[in-house]
């Protein structure tokens, strides 16, 4: 085996830490009720108080907000790189030893255990620390960003990822991959706009998000002709909340892309005009 890869193997499969990882309600760090509940409900909470809380302007100088944007969106760039790499030798790994059915569809009863839960686990908490984007979007006072796809989508996934882990979900491994190649491109552009520099494929971020939910919605056909066809897949009911939410994000990302790019298309137009 190449060394290179030899190495990321060890440290992002093999690692005792990651190879022997647990999801055990109670005891791993977030895996209760009760903390999804605060975390998602204080989230909300802030949401709505901190717009209302006038903030002096010298804290929203460029020179302050902006290295602290850079710094945030060069963080969740480095660490969705990594997860989608880990993910990824994860699930070859897992293929090694079975097959490709069982990364659609976890047989029954699938212990959330080893290096693809953990991977989950790390997607989980990933998605909490993006929470920092509508605490930067107030801070900036960009109210006009902070809409309800924003929120929602802030505030839901965090559910979804603890049903990931909660209910063994089959198929979570394509998800995560994909969301977190996504998010790799969606932070490159956010860590280029923090520095001054916008870049001209902004659209390719909101392109890429609505082909994430299609392929979604493909590849779970097949996950349900193996749930149907077989012993069943582990975590059905935690998918069914994964597909209504992705359902209903694809929804308004289609509205958001299609009135922000009509908008675009027709402020061009006049100004040709």
């Amino acid at each position: 085996m190449n060394p290179i890869l030899s190495t990321l193997q060890y440290w992002l499969v093999n690692h005792p830490k990651i190879l022997y990882f647990s999801w055990t309600p109670g005891q791993t760090f977030g895996s209760t009720q009760q903390f999804l509940t605060v975390t998602v409900a204080t989230y909300l909470f802030l949401t709505f108080l901190l717009p209302r809380i006038p903030l002096p302007s010298s804290l929203r100088r460029p020179h302050i907000l902006k290295p602290i944007t850079a710094l945030h969106s060069l963080t969740l760039f480095l660490l969705s790189s990594v997860m989608a790499l880990g993910c990824i030798l994860s699930v070859i790994s897992h293929t090694g030893r079975r097959n490709l059915h069982h990364i659609v569809c976890f047989p029954p009863n699938t212990p959330p255990s080893g290096p693809l839960f953990f991977w989950a686990y790390v997607f989980y908490l990933s998605k909490i620390l993006e929470f920092g984007d509508t605490l930067l979007i107030i801070w900036s006072n960009s109210i006009q960003r902070l809409t309800f796809l924003h929120v929602y989508h802030h505030a839901t996934v965090v559910i979804m990822c603890y049903l990931w882990l909660s209910t063994s979900q089959s198929l979570f491994p394509v998800a995560l991959i994909t969301n977190a190649m996504v998010h790799v491109v969606m932070y490159y552009y956010y860590l280029w706009c923090a520095m001054g520099v916008r870049p001209k494929w902004k659209r390719l971020v909101t392109d890429c998000q609505i082909v994430q939910f299609v392929f979604s919605f493909a590849i779970s056909g097949l996950m349900l002709y193996y749930h149907f066809t077989g012993l069943g897949c582990s975590g059905i009911w935690g998918w069914c909340f994964n597909a209504l939410f992705n359902a209903s994000l694809l929804a308004l990302f289609l509205d958001f892309h299609a009135k922000s790019y009509a908008y675009k298309k027709a402020a061009l137009k006049n100004k040709r005009l």
